[in-house]
C-alpha cells in the first residue's frame, strides 16, 4: 500500500495508509495467493484447490445461465466464469474474482481490447461455497458486491444443496433443492430446478 505522511497539530509526524488503486492492486506479483481489493484495503488469502462438488456446481449455474442468455434478445450481455476479474463501480476500488458473474451488454461495451478486468458492475454474481470459506470473509464479500452496484448476489452451497439470494436492503432468501431459482426481475424469465445445479 502507499504510505503518505501526514502532520498533525502538535507537529508530530504520523504514517497513514493511503487507498490502494486498482493499478496498484494489478501491479502485484502472481505468486499463489487469493487477493480480493474491498473499498481500496488489500486482503489476501492462501490459494486454495477447489473441490469437484465446487467446480461441478459452477459448471452447472454457468450452463444454466448462459442458456438463459442465448434465449434473451441483442444486446445480450456476457456470462463470465472461473474467478473473473471484476472491478466494481466504486471509489476507492473493490476488484474480486467472481466465480460466476452476467455483465450487461451495456458494461461490456464500455470495455476495450486491453481490459483485463470487467469494469463495472455485474447485474448478478455467484459464489459457489469452498470448504475453506469463512462466514466473515463471505459476508464482508456479499456485502462488497451489494454495496459496489451488484444488483443480486447469489450464494450457492453444493454441500447443503441450496442458494440463498441477497439484494440490497431486501431480507435474503433461501432456496432449496425442493424448490425452482427465480432470476425475475434482474434476469428476466430465468428459472430453474435448485436441484439441478447440483445434478
Amino acid at each position: 500500500m502507499i504510505e503518505v505522511e501526514a502532520k498533525f497539530e502538535e507537529g508530530n509526524m504520523d504514517t497513514l495508509t493511503a487507498p490502494m488503486t486498482a493499478e496498484e492492486f494489478l501491479a502485484l506479483p502472481d505468486d499463489g495467493k487469493e487477493r480480493w481489493l474491498i473499498a481500496g484495503q488489500l486482503r489476501e488469502f492462501p490459494m486454495t484447490v477447489r473441490n469437484r462438488f465446487h467446480s461441478r456446481a459452477m459448471t452447472r449455474v454457468a450452463r444454466f445461465l448462459d442458456s438463459w442468455l442465448d434465449a434473451q434478445p441483442s444486446p445480450r450481455g456476457e456470462i463470465l466464469t472461473g474467478d473473473a476479474g471484476v472491478r466494481l463501480d466504486s471509489d476507492p476500488d473493490t476488484i474480486f474474482g467472481v466465480d460466476v458473474a452476467y455483465v450487461s451488454a451495456e458494461t461490456i461495451a464500455r470495455q476495450n481490447a486491453e481490459s483485463s478486468l470487467a469494469c463495472g458492475s455485474p447485474i448478478l454474481a455467484v459464489e459457489i461455497l469452498s470448504p475453506s470459506d469463512t462466514i466473515e470473509n463471505v459476508n464482508e464479500k456479499i456485502d462488497a458486491y451489494l454495496q459496489g452496484g451488484v444488483l443480486v448476489t447469489w450464494i450457492v452451497d453444493p454441500h447443503r444443496r441450496t442458494v440463498t439470494v441477497y439484494r440490497l436492503n431486501e431480507e435474503p432468501v433461501l432456496v432449496n433443492a425442493r424448490q425452482e431459482l427465480i432470476g425475475e426481475p434482474e434476469l428476466p424469465g430465468f428459472r430453474v430446478p435448485v436441484a439441478r445445479l447440483f445434478d
